[in-house]
């Protein structure tokens, strides 16, 4: 058996990329007949995969998440769930305490639970509490706690429904609640937004319109048959995993659309090195071998980078995060697979019938690019200040994110839900109303709640006589503040100072002590997470490139760049500059907690992609003249094109799966999209260029006794070449 070390390639077990290609060469009939199979069987499986889904949340080892736990094991409705709050503000000479008007306003607790019994429910009508009335005493509201499944409450469409139309004392009641704004739309209706299918049929078409630009041929179809078979590959493992595991449904999205993109970069790579091979003389066979071993070389490190960055994810102590995590490695994987596997037969056999209408003898034009890139090393310093500034100041503005659940005013509540949000903040109410605290409690619950209304910032503490079960009592805690996550953070330690020197089993739940211990948990580790993916990282890049300083840079290019697509976001969003604008949406105040950990995720594997795509080619350059600057034209002259539009591409997917209704979905979806677009320009294109001509021969250089460890590619000697017969 050969040495490694001269064997070349990347290893894939005992295999490199060229052996494989090699082997996929002369097994094109059996290896076509498995994907066929597999294609197939995804299809036909694939309702089944999506249903293995799960929408479950828990966050074990938290005070939180213990509270939620046991209110919905007991009570059967409340823990993660936000509570469905109709409001109504009577007519002026019309008060709570006019006739009638209490038992009006008993009939919607009636309605509720007729139709939802396992709901709790809690009003002035029911209660008395002067909690629920505002100083004038004209408007009043409920609060309905509804079973929680995991990721929301089930149920809201029938409480909808059987309160739609009510009027109290002759004025129109109104359904609201953090929840039901995030879900209503144009005309107050309901809706799920465009779907998972549709969103990748719009990333598609968008993907099919820069792929005709690229090629300019029916090559542009190659791309989107891979991601295809890629995509529906990826749902059918993901749902034997999650036949096993939780697996979040976020995960269809990310498949869908995230998969979209990857597997397109990935086959654009090795199509276009292999048109580039072909035109260059070689006879196709043996194109399509010297295009596995060059950029089929670059996707296996690409997809193996997009896979490090998950395990972010995966490290997370959070199960619904590391099911994610998992679900989304499979992604880069089966996209890697089907291009090393599946794309070098169809361009073995079909792949120059495809080359049409584009003539195989014209040569692509990199004259452009090679001047961009000439123009760039000359003004080296300047681009390379000026990159840095850019980016350094949005992620200095980016130490400005709070993290929580955004304000109620900013949830793209229109209609029924964004009449009730307004009403009860004329009435004096604060927006923190729609998120209680909830607290459960084995003690005495009136002297608890006596406590707690003496803590600053609690505006009133709700303790219904009914709501016990099985030796305990829930309390309703509402502070002041306008939803904002630092309101809910800043009381969440001063309710707990309370209740844990409170007799008895008390525990404080609800969405502001959620989202304090979701941060506390999540990013207080995140240090430590981001130390252990740098390493692997560094020594994945360390053998690609046959360098120590050029991973270096890479990594420190790819955290400014991450840093600065969260400074878009805290502007766009938690500011609200650009969400009024583009949505009409107001400022979040915050950003869905768990939104950056998720986006690094993906971000961190994703931009590693151009920085793999682009140094491969300026390491080829190098080992053939010895010269970083001629490198860097080269490099960026042969990939330029490549990297922005394969950009484009994920920033059209990302464009696309913001397309929907949920306010979170958008933010992600902007985060995702601006990384991709602040990475490919000013960091690929720019920084890098820059930044490797100032560093000279040092990109390259590697101590001697870890000269072992880097990878070399293994070329089609000239030899194979001339006795190669032409196909």
């Amino acid at each position: 058996m050969r040495d490694r070390r001269q064997s070349g390639g990347e290893w894939i077990g005992f295999m490199s990329v060229a052996s494989i290609s090699r082997y996929v060469l002369n097994h094109k009939r059996r290896i076509a007949l498995v994907w066929l199979v597999v294609a197939i069987a995804s299809i036909a499986l694939l309702p089944w995969a999506v249903s293995q889904l799960s929408d479950n949340f828990t966050m074990p080892g938290t005070e939180s998440g213990a509270a939620n736990a046991e209110i919905i094991a007991k009570y059967g409705n409340g823990g993660y769930a936000l509570p469905v709050v109709p409001v109504v503000t009577l007519p002026e000479g019309t008060t709570v305490d006019s006739p009638g008007i209490r038992e009006q306003l008993a009939e919607i607790d009636q309605r509720v639970l007729a139709v939802r019994p396992e709901a709790r429910v809690a009003s002035w009508a029911s209660t008395g509490d002067e909690a629920f009335v505002s100083a004038d005493r004209r408007t009043t509201y409920s609060l309905i706690y509804l079973f929680d499944a995991g990721n929301g409450s089930v149920g809201i469409p029938d409480v909808e429904a059987a309160l739609k139309g009510m009027s109290i004392g002759g004025a129109p009641l109104h359904v609201t609640g953090y929840e039901v704004l995030d879900m209503s739309h144009e005309s107050g209706e309901s809706s799920e937004g465009p779907g998972v299918l549709l969103e990748t049929i719009i990333g598609g078409i968008g993907a099919l319109v820069v792929l005709l630009y690229i090629f300019g041929s029916a090559l542009a179809l190659l791309p989107l048959l891979i991601a295809a078979i890629a995509i529906v590959t990826s749902f059918l493992i993901i749902g034997l995993i999650g036949a096993t595991m939780d697996v979040s449904s976020v995960v269809q999205y990310l498949v869908a659309l995230i998969g979209l993109g990857v597997a397109i970069d990935y086959s654009l790579l090795v199509v276009n090195r292999w048109r580039d091979e072909r035109r260059n003389g070689l006879a196709n066979t043996l194109a399509v071998q010297r295009a596995m071993e060059t950029a089929g070389h670059a996707v296996v490190f690409s997809g193996t980078t997009v896979g490090i960055g998950l395990l972010a994810l995966i490290m997370l102590p959070i199960p619904t995060f590391r099911g994610i995590g998992i679900g989304g490695m499979v992604i880069p994987i089966v996209s890697v697979v089907v291009t090393i596997t599946l794309l070098p037969i169809i361009l073995a056999t079909v792949g120059p019938r495809f080359d049409w209408p584009r003539s195989r003898s014209r040569r692509e034009d990199h004259t452009g690019w090679a001047r961009f890139a000439t123009r760039v090393i000359r003004r080296r310093w300047a681009a390379a200040i000026l990159g840095l500034a850019f980016l350094g100041a949005l992620t200095w503005v980016a130490t400005y994110m709070e993290l929580g659940q955004p304000r109620p005013a900013s949830m793209n509540g229109v209609g029924d839900p964004q009449i009730g949000l307004e009403a009860l903040e004329a009435a004096g109410f604060d927006a923190a109303v729609l998120a209680p605290f909830e607290v459960i409690t084995s003690g005495d619950a009136v002297s608890l709640a006596a406590d707690l209304r003496g803590v600053d910032g609690v505006t009133s503490v709700i303790a219904p006589a009914n709501w016990t079960a099985e030796g305990t009592s829930i309390l309703a805690v509402i502070v002041a503040g306008d939803g904002r996550a630092s309101d809910f953070r800043a009381m969440t330690g001063q309710i707990r100072d309370v209740t844990h020197n409170t007799p008895g089993n008390v525990l404080v739940g609800g969405a502001g002590a959620f989202d304090a211990d979701f941060t506390d948990k999540i990013y207080d580790g995140f240090p430590r997470m981001l130390l252990v993916i740098s390493i692997i990282t560094f020594l994945l890049l360390m053998r690609a490139f046959r360098s120590v300083l050029l991973p270096i840079k890479a990594l420190l290019m790819n955290v400014l760049s991450i840093g600065a697509s969260f400074g878009v976001l805290v502007l766009v969003w938690q500011k609200g500059w650009g969400s009024e604008l583009i949505w009409g949406i107001p400022a979040t105040g915050a950003i869905t907690s768990w939104v950056p950990i998720m986006a690094f995720a993906f971000l961190f594997g994703l931009s590693m992609d151009y920085e793999v795509f682009i140094l491969h080619r300026m390491r080829e350059a190098w080992d053939r003249h010895q010269d970083t600057d001629s490198a860097v034209v080269s490099g960026l002259a042969h990939t330029g094109k490549l990297v922005t539009c394969a950009a484009m591409i994920l920033v059209l997917a990302f464009v696309s799966m913001g397309s929907g209704p949920e306010v979170t979905i958008k933010i992600i979806a902007t985060v995702l999209a601006v990384g991709i677009l602040l990475d490919a320009t000013v960091v690929r294109i720019l920084l890098v260029p820059a930044l490797i001509s100032l560093m000279g021969k040092w990109n390259w250089w590697m101590p001697g006794w870890l000269a072992w460890f880097g990878a070399r590619d293994e070329h089609v000697s000239l030899e194979a070449q001339k006795a190669s017969p032409a196909d």
